[in-house]
């Protein structure tokens, strides 16, 4: 059969389960100066249910957002405490690579929000040159325009890691992003700037697919990490929104959730996982259900 990368699945969600707090705009930021623990054991969970990437909790240690919600510890710590807690984890399972996570500029699912590309790259230079030295690779997520993927991408071309940039789209089609462009828009942007992998992330898993044939034409690797919300609510729009605007899904099982991800398998997808609301318990069922179809996990 085929070669199959196994991500990590959610970070943010079960640091708060493990933490027993309630959620802030920060929560999955504040983690890592009260209890940066939580981080490593999630990371180390991850690892030992079959998971062969870290993606490290820095998707919202962004300049932009510690300024929007009073934060004042020094960037640069909390990114220190984020890697070396997955590689920590990393080290402790034996195997596996670190994936520096980047997050949008000014919040998920708001294209509205982002700065013009120009605006971006200077915005994300600091924190490519930083995960650029100290992980295997840099992980981009949960981009939702056209404008969106090509300020991070100038900024990720000065580095020299492998680039996977992720996209999410709407939660009724597939082949639109959160912004209402084409999917097939974006292909362009990819083959002008330094991709390694494209994927589909933080959508609905049932819509994913559709949105997976198309990037697919671009000729590199692909594949997804969807959710596990019911949907992402007009609440989780407003300004400083928590985790808690959001409703988890009590039908995506490990089980169904693993089923849909091996009919991305089923289309050429070479990397899979899982993004908010798929845990650990996800992530195992889906290693299982690779190995039993005859994949191997890379």
């Amino acid at each position: 059969m085929s070669d199959v990368i196994l991500l990590d699945g959610s970070i943010g969600q079960e640091v708060v389960k493990r933490s027993g707090e309630a959620p802030t705009p920060l929560w999955s930021t504040q983690v890592m100066i009260e209890a940066p623990e939580h981080v490593r054991a999630v990371h180390a969970e991850y690892f030992d249910v079959g998971a062969t990437i870290a993606t490290t909790n820095t998707y919202a240690i962004l300049q932009d957002r510690l300024d929007k919600n009073g934060v004042t510890t020094p960037i640069a710590q909390l990114w220190d405490v984020a890697v070396s807690m997955a590689k920590e984890a990393r080290q402790s399972a034996g195997h596996g690579r670190v994936a520096g996570g980047i997050g949008p500029l000014g919040a998920s699912y708001r294209p509205d929000l982002a700065p013009s590309p120009e605006v971006a790259a200077a915005q994300y230079e600091d924190i490519v040159a930083y995960l650029d030295a100290r992980c295997d690779l840099l992980l981009i997520e949960t981009v939702s325009s056209i404008a969106a993927a090509e300020g991070v991408l100038r900024a990720t071309d000065q580095g020299v890691k492998p680039v996977w940039i992720a996209v999410s789209v709407s939660d009724d089609e597939g082949t639109k992003l959160r912004s209402g462009e084409p999917v097939a828009d974006l292909l362009p942007i990819l083959q002008a700037h330094r991709v390694d992998a494209v994927l589909i992330n933080c959508s609905r898993p049932e819509v994913i697919g559709a949105g997976l044939d198309v990037l697919k034409e671009c000729g590199k690797p692909f594949g997804a990490f969807g959710n596990g919300f019911t949907k992402i609510s007009d609440g989780f729009l407003q300004d400083k929104p928590t985790v808690a605007a959001l409703e988890e899904r009590h039908d995506l099982t490990p089980e169904a959730y693993a089923q849909i991800a091996l009919s991305w398998v089923d289309q050429g997808a070479s990397i899979v996982g899982g993004c908010c609301e798929v845990g650990p318990a996800h992530i195992k069922e889906l290693a299982a259900q690779l190995r039993a179809a005859g994949h191997h996990i890379i």
